[in-house]
């Protein structure tokens, strides 16, 4: 048991996540995890491995139905699920199939773990999971960090980065964010919108502190209002003001806030469609985000590709992928658009 309950963890409720979700994969009608159980272990202990029946059960369950799937499985076979699964499969699909059998907050705390641990720091996978994640689920990602790792995520970030960089992902780690408010203080708007110019495109160089501070404590719906309220100031907006001022880690990560603050879900639609330009898609940034979004906001994400990238993510992920992999991710897609 110990295996399951070290991957599986606690079931991390969502406590009143102000954000609607827009999820692919949905509870299954008569679920029935034993039987789920009993396909699996006869897929995995069939020559050659069938991972067309694992992908096909495991894509189109929740976690919460993929977690007592693993309980049944345990009770059947006197062993633990996700070791068998690590031992049948291999590859992305390994990798996919691994991150499912997470919960959604377990999965990022992990991704997160993985790109500061050992040599060197996987930068663009911290600064996709940090700043395109609300208040909510940072506060229980923090939680779940440090239930799996033993250690403060706040620590390991201060750790592994520095300068600027550092100090606007610990403001964010902080979650100091304000929750949205129904009163719109249009005072504050304008005075925000005026000291990010001023701290900015006005001067020469740039005062980060205060575009930290703001960026990390205000909330999202007003934050949009400042961004559109910055034009009457600035001759740039906002990120065409970042890219002026700033470059590097904090440039990426300033832009990333400001895409996500903007339209979460057509950034995750853009940093697919770059994931699947070449000749090969990145896997590794399409299992993250298929896999940590498919339970919060795909069905939006896939609406948000269609429109910018000018044909369905289905259709892309088909052209850019191959085998278990690809029926796996197209799966967790849930349809063509």
């Amino acid at each position: 048991m110990a295996l399951v309950s070290e991957f599986l963890g606690q079931l991390t409720l969502n406590i009143g996540g102000p954000e609607p979700t827009y999820p692919t994969v949905v509870p299954v009608a008569d679920f029935d995890p034993d039987k789920d159980a009993a396909r699996i272990e006869t897929a995995i202990k069939t020559k050659g491995v069938d991972e067309q029946t694992i992908t096909d059960i495991l894509c189109r369950r929740t976690y919460n139905q993929r977690r007592e799937i693993a309980f049944a499985y345990e009770r059947r076979a006197k062993k633990d699920m996700i070791t068998a699964l690590k031992g049948a499969l291999s590859g992305s699909l390994e990798t996919l199939v691994l991150g499912l059998m997470k919960s959604t907050t377990q999965y990022d705390a992990s991704e997160i773990k993985a790109s500061i641990k050992g040599l060197g720091t996987d930068e663009e996978t911290l600064i996709e999971l940090v700043c395109s994640r609300s208040n909510t689920e940072l506060m229980e990602i923090k939680t779940v960090y440090k239930e799996l790792f033993k250690k403060e995520l706040e620590k390991d970030v201060a750790g592994d980065t520095s300068g600027d960089f550092r100090s606007l992902l610990l403001a964010l780690v902080e979650t100091k964010r304000d929750e949205p408010s129904n009163v719109v203080d249009y005072e504050k708007i304008d005075e925000d919108a005026r000291r990010l110019y001023e701290a900015g495109v006005k001067i020469k160089g740039t005062d980060v502190k205060t575009w930290i501070a703001i960026m990390s404590e205000r909330s999202v719906p007003h934050l949009q209002k400042v961004f559109d309220r910055y034009k009457s100031y600035s001759p740039y907006d906002m990120q065409e003001s970042i890219r002026k001022e700033v470059k590097g880690d904090l440039e990426k990560s300033f832009l990333t806030l400001v895409q996500c603050f903007e339209n979460k879900q057509l950034y995750f639609a853009n940093r697919l469609g770059e994931a699947m330009k070449g000749k090969s898609a990145k896997d590794k940034v399409v299992t993250r985000i298929m896999v940590s979004r498919c339970e919060v906001d795909l069905a939006k994400i896939r609406t948000e590709f269609k429109r910018a990238h000018g044909k369905s993510l289905y259709q892309t992920i088909a052209e850019h992928t191959k085998g278990d992999y690809q029926r796996a991710l197209l799966t967790l897609c849930g349809g063509d658009d």
